[in-house]
């Protein structure tokens, strides 16, 4: 998974498809718990998403939400976006069109 950490209180994360994409939430879950951050979560290269995955992003919000912190996600493909549509997803997460715009929204919102 590749990490950018973008300052002290921001981190972006590159995901990668199946099954990586698996293992780097899993990564992701722990990471937070020992330091929470705002994540801005690139998903461009993913192009499925299973319902173990969507729980893990769950998990993941909940983490941040808890500790005050963001998770915005972006760089959704059509069919990643059809499976946050067709669950009720859409109205949970926080998205944006690209990472530059996820970190522009992060800035302005604090």
């Amino acid at each position: 998974m590749p990490i950018e950490k973008w300052s002290d209180q921001v981190t972006v994360i590159h995901l990668a498809d199946d099954p990586q994409f698996t293992d780097d939430l899993v990564a992701l879950d722990q990471q937070l718990g020992q330091k929470p951050s705002d994540v801005v979560l690139d998903f461009a290269a993913v192009h499925f998403i299973n319902s173990s995955n969507i729980a893990k992003l769950l998990r993941i919000r909940k983490q941040t939400s808890t500790a005050d912190r963001r998770l915005l996600l972006c760089g959704i493909s059509a069919q990643v976006w059809g499976a946050f549509l067709v669950t009720g997803l859409d109205k949970v997460f926080d998205f944006a069109d690209n990472v530059p715009l996820a970190l522009a929204m992060l800035q302005i919102e604090q």
